[in-house]
């Protein structure tokens, strides 16, 4: 009886430790927040647009422009949208030159916008879309990688794999709209993204083995976790590339629309879809989006334990005494995210 109760006590030990790393606070780190916001130029424009002035250092990539001013100088472009929008955060990726492939100013720039919105609560959703008709992300830059040296390769995937990874740790959800093709790198990017929205002439896959490597940006791990690994090792193996439908029947997208003429349907479907997370409580989703993160990589006991604990972060904030007083009053709850 000792020792079943020592191992108890144990085990309960080992759970409260690894909640307590598992689980960030509900507002985030806000001296860290203050740093960021007191580093960070904000151009004003129309949409908004993030500049380049980070930790201290001007970081003017080749990226961070107005929709208005594309140019193929400009790889990725950031827009604050407004009005019935607002709260939503577009990151358009724009290499027209190179099917929007991930080169080293490219990986730079969407570490930087990732950063940006990752402490502004302000920030309920962010689209990661195509501003290049046909092309979502064709993967690494091969013209980029076949000039590195093999001791440079390592740590540039590296780097890679960390800003793919950093989508999937953002605290508000992020949706990736496929119009076109996602191929290696670029489907290993949406793979780290919550919730997939392909056009049906979407050409996706994790083709590394022509190549005669593996998927290195997380692709082995996220696509098994998503379709199961039986499929995943199919897909892998054959280096198989999937139209929208088929990614969608797979479970691999959450929804496949029709492409339309201006070839930017599944943008407009996941803006749809941002639109009806907007109006729901931002702390209630960061700690949604937690708990199922978290609670899919253990059993299920520590996944319930894991539940709790985020439900315990929601229950003092003003958001949800918000919530309460609008019901009682019949009315629409205005969400801080507090």
């Amino acid at each position: 009886l000792d020792s079943l109760l020592q191992e108890k006590i144990k085990r309960e030990s080992y759970t409260k430790m690894l909640l307590a790393k598992m689980i960030p606070p509900a507002f985030g780190n806000v001296g860290v927040m203050q740093k960021l916001a007191g580093r960070m130029a904000v151009v004003a424009s129309s949409p908004l647009v993030i500049g380049g002035t980070l930790a201290g250092k001007s970081r003017h990539h080749k990226g961070f422009a107005t929709a208005a001013a594309v140019d193929p100088n400009q790889e990725l472009i950031v827009e604050y949208l407004e009005e019935e929008n607002k709260g939503i955060v577009v990151l358009g990726i724009n290499r027209p030159k190179a099917m929007n492939a991930l080169s080293k100013n490219l990986v730079a720039c969407l570490k930087d916008a990732g950063d940006a919105v990752r402490f502004d609560k302000d920030v309920r959703v962010v689209i990661l879309r195509s501003h290049v008709k046909g092309a979502f992300c064709a993967g690494a830059d091969l013209k980029e990688r076949v000039k590195m040296s093999p001791a440079e390769v390592g740590p540039f995937v590296a780097k890679g794999r960390e800003i793919i990874g950093s989508w999937e740790k953002l605290p508000m959800p992020v949706i990736a709209a496929i119009d076109g093709v996602a191929l290696g790198g670029g489907l290993e990017m949406a793979l780290a993204c919550d919730l997939r929205v392909v056009s049906d002439n979407a050409r996706v896959g994790l083709t590394e083995t022509r190549l005669a490597i593996i998927p290195g940006g997380g692709g082995t791990q996220r696509l098994p976790r998503i379709v199961g690994p039986a499929v995943a090792k199919e897909l892998i193996y054959t280096a198989r590339i999937l139209n929208g439908l088929e990614a969608h029947q797979l479970g691999l997208a959450n929804h496949c629309v029709p492409q339309t003429e201006t070839g930017d349907a599944a943008y407009q479907r996941a803006l749809k879809l941002a639109q009806e997370i907007l109006p729901n409580g931002p702390v209630g989703i960061k700690m949604a989006k937690n708990a199922i993160n978290k609670g899919c990589e253990v059993d299920l006991a520590t996944g319930l334990a894991i539940e709790e604990a985020c439900y315990a972060q929601v229950i003092p904030t003003q958001d949800r005494i918000e919530a309460l007083n609008a019901f009682r009053e019949k009315r629409k709850a205005n969400f801080k995210g507090e």
